[in-house]
């Protein structure tokens, strides 16, 4: 029950803050080219209400829109860096590797800003039996996807801290890093396309966590978590219409509540961004837990190995929790483990609710 609620806050606040980060790119975009920006509510609203209607219509249409947005988006990044990484010269960055000015308190915005980048590598198996060979595709799926994604992270990030060395922006007050890297590389076409990849790639995960949000509402639906009218499933599609709807409304609610009161684009990417990280270091920690029980059931060997490995991840997770909260200097981001909290108890109070409603 809490991964089930964690893990729906989670897709639910990513989308949210995926849609924020569409909406700075779009305003970025148009006042590029065109000079002005659309309407804010207006720009929400179609990246929401779109996502919604692809996760609608077909999963299997979804998964390869995703799949070939990111191709390109990624293949450009690529492109970037390696005609940096030519024009720089291949060279061992002693100063990076060395940890160069790196502080132990400044260890909570990054791993959490790092576990932000990283989530989502899971929501394969919030598709389940929609998975050709699912029990075989699935679990292929997830490692393929931490290790591919893993790798291409540490490129990028050491790329990026190289390339960034004698220029006259620092790193970490540009929101276009890439932008000013491929100009810096003579590719300055690439920044834009790149610009354009990065929207497009926003709307991705927007529809990518539609999609995972709405089948984790599904499950929970059946488990008697929610409401059974989010069983329901289109006739014509085979998709969880009316959880499909109700997650991309959610995520337009939250992103125009924070419009209404004055937060831009890039500050939804970020708040809505801290928010679920928390839900998926829940679902995380709690499978972490579960894993040396169930391959204890199953026999397997070499349990030993199992404990420590699940034991070590777990404080893993922990640690990131406890550095954020003890690193969050701005009120905006302190507060944001405690509204987790408050969350999670109102989802303990919903179930024991529903379960003491059930019981008479």
């Amino acid at each position: 029950m809490l991964a089930a609620w964690g893990l729906l806050i989670a897709y639910l606040a990513t989308g949210a803050s995926v849609a924020g980060g569409a909406l700075y790119y779009v305003n970025l975009l148009s006042h590029q080219f065109l000079g002005w920006t659309p309407p804010t509510i207006i720009t929400l609203c179609f990246v929401c209400g779109l996502s919604g209607y692809v996760a609608y219509r077909d999963v299997k249409l979804s998964a390869e829109v995703m799949l070939w947005i990111e191709i390109i988006s990624v293949a450009m990044v690529l492109t970037v860096l390696a005609v940096l990484i030519f024009r720089v010269g291949v060279r061992v960055d002693r100063e990076q590797l060395g940890l160069k000015g790196v502080r132990f308190s400044s260890l909570g915005p990054a791993l959490v800003l790092s576990m932000f980048s990283f989530v989502g590598f899971e929501s394969a198996t919030t598709l389940g039996y929609e998975a050709r060979n699912p029990l075989r595709t699935i679990p292929r799926a997830v490692m393929q996807c931490a290790v591919l994604s893993g790798a291409f992270f540490i490129l990028c990030s050491y790329s990026e801290v190289l390339g960034f060395h004698g220029a006259p922006t620092n790193l970490a007050d540009t929101n276009s890093p890439l932008h000013i890297l491929a100009t810096k590389a003579g590719v300055s076409a690439l920044g834009v396309g790149i610009d354009c990849g990065a929207l497009i790639s926003m709307f991705a995960c927007v529809l990518a966590c539609t999609t995972a949000a709405a089948r984790v509402m599904l499950r929970m639906s059946h488990a008697g978590l929610l409401p059974h009218a989010l069983r329901s499933t289109s006739r014509l599609h085979g998709t969880p219409g009316t959880a499909i709807v109700l997650s991309a409304t959610l995520m337009f609610i939250a992103t125009a509540v924070m419009a209404y009161y004055g937060i831009a684009g890039f500050d939804m990417y970020d708040l809505a961004g801290s928010l679920s990280v928390f839900g998926f270091l829940t679902a995380y920690a709690l499978v972490a837990l579960a894993v040396p029980f169930a391959e204890r059931s199953l026999g397997k060997p070499h349990f030993r190995f199992i404990v420590l490995a699940s034991a070590f991840t777990v404080l893993v997770i922990v640690m990131i929790a406890v550095f954020d909260i003890r690193s969050s200097s701005d009120p905006a981001h302190a507060r944001i483990p405690y509204l987790y909290l408050a969350y999670t108890v109102a989802a303990l109070a919903v179930f024991f609710a529903r379960r003491k409603a059930h019981a008479h």
